[in-house]
């Protein structure tokens, strides 16, 4: 396939030859593009058909387009902002800048990069306490889990809350799926590897260290908590 950024460039120009601004993000830019990545474009318009999403092929190139308008990218910007995960900050943030009409892009990628800098809110005390709770829970149905499809299951949503927990202790952004791990990874890298290789084990069958990872995460946040929580 043709360069990632000569395709992405090409694309811009017959599909919106009056794009305000436009970036291209993802692994595609970086050591961590594989066979299967994909070319993640934000573009800014005036008007239809932003705002719009959509996946197509270009040029043998897997692409996934995000047209939105000034309005919508900031709309889209505090939404996820408000839910501790923020793909558009990080893809404007980190992304490389291909298309600036009138300065738009470059102010966009200021903000973006302050923001993600920035970090995401904060938990509140209800919603620490409540993370607590339910890893705690979790917790006790892993000791008592028998059923080996189950822990399966049980291990890889345990895996997922330990990892969202102790990203928002830190007061860093969220991620979904590789994204998770990637955060985490930046973020902690012993934590990382501890939770990733104590699951593989649990998953197994052995769950004593995964066990003890997750109650070293709580006791980040204030320990583990059952008897006596309440929602009121």
């Amino acid at each position: 396939m043709d360069d990632p950024v000569l395709t992405a460039r090409a694309l811009l120009r017959d599909r919106f030859p009056t794009a305000l601004a436009a970036f291209l993000a993802g692994s595609v830019l970086t050591d961590r593009r594989t066979p299967t990545s994909d070319l993640d474009i934000v573009v800014l318009l005036d008007g239809p058909p932003a705002p719009s999403r959509e996946n197509l092929l270009y040029r043998g190139w897997p692409v996934e387009l995000f047209v939105q308008t000034e309005a919508v990218w900031h709309s889209f910007a505090d939404q996820e902002t408000a839910k501790r995960s923020s793909p558009l900050l990080a893809m404007c943030s980190d992304g490389m800048l291909l298309v600036d009409a009138n300065g738009l892009g470059a102010s966009l990628q200021s903000e973006a990069r302050k923001r993600w800098a920035a970090g995401p809110p904060q938990l509140s005390e209800r919603e620490r306490d409540y993370q607590r709770y339910i890893l705690t829970d979790l917790l006790d149905d892993l000791r008592g889990c028998t059923d080996p499809a189950e822990r399966v299951y049980l291990v890889s949503h345990m895996l997922q809350r330990a990892a969202e927990l102790a990203l928002l202790a830190g007061g860093h952004w969220l991620g979904g799926g590789k994204w998770l791990s990637r955060r985490l990874a930046a973020a902690d890298p012993g934590l990382h590897r501890s939770l990733t290789d104590a699951a593989a084990q649990a998953i197994a069958g052995h769950t004593s260290a995964f066990a003890a990872v997750l109650t070293q995460v709580l006791d980040q946040v204030g320990g583990p908590l059952w008897d006596g929580y309440a929602i009121r």
